[in-house]
């Protein structure tokens, strides 16, 4: 009687234990640490506070390297438009009376004083004077007319402290005209004085109130 209750009794046991579930017990997941989520929030906020920093420091270097970049090309081409009009002043003629090679009063001595401005601001300019005369008389007489007025024209500017090795001389004659006609108006244009560079012309300073 008493091994037939046992095993009753053990009968019992197992269907309560597989009504149950039985087998292995089941898995219950972990509860987050608040402290964990807070600390991992915490690190996420600061690598994004750090790449915005980063992100900001990068375009602002950029904008920096953009503005000199932009001060540089405006500095480039007013430098280069500066040196233009310096030159244009270089290059404006000096102009003489028929068969003569003084400088006359006026314009052409005008002329002259902005060229002389010139040469006091910017002190590495060397020219050089190319007397010209206009096709009337012979080859040698011309020759020797442009000379003269090469020479007239850079006796005015030495005369006024400008060093004579700053200025060369040299003539062409009847050689070169500007305007190939004949007639008192091309004569007029061809009897001159031209001014080139031959040092210094790659930047040049404009004098003061030109």
């Amino acid at each position: 009687m008493k091994l037939k209750f046992a095993m009753t009794l053990g009968v019992a046991v197992m269907v309560l234990a597989a009504a149950c579930g039985g087998g292995q017990p089941e898995e219950v997941a972990p509860v987050p640490n608040q402290d964990s989520i807070a600390a991992e929030q915490a690190r996420r906020d600061s690598l994004a506070r750090e790449q915005a920093r980063r992100d900001s420091i990068a375009r602002a270097r950029r904008l920096e390297e953009e503005s000199i970049r932009r001060e540089r090309e405006e500095a480039v081409r007013m430098e280069r438009e500066l040196t233009e009009a310096v030159l244009a002043i270089l290059m404006t003629h000096v102009n003489f009376d028929f068969d003569r090679s003084s400088i006359r009063p006026g314009g052409d001595t005008e002329v002259l004083e902005m060229k002389l401005a010139v040469l006091q601001a910017n002190a590495g300019l060397e020219v050089v004077i190319v007397g010209n005369a206009d096709e009337r008389g012979s080859d040698e007489y011309n020759m020797a007319l442009g000379m003269r007025r090469a020479l007239s024209a850079k006796k005015w500017l030495t005369d006024r402290g400008i060093a004579p090795n700053r200025v060369a001389v040299r003539s062409m004659g009847e050689e070169d005209p500007v305007d190939p006609r004949s007639n008192e108006e091309a004569w007029a244009k061809n009897r001159r004085d031209e001014f080139a560079v031959v040092v210094g012309g790659d930047v040049l300073i404009l004098p003061p109130g030109m």
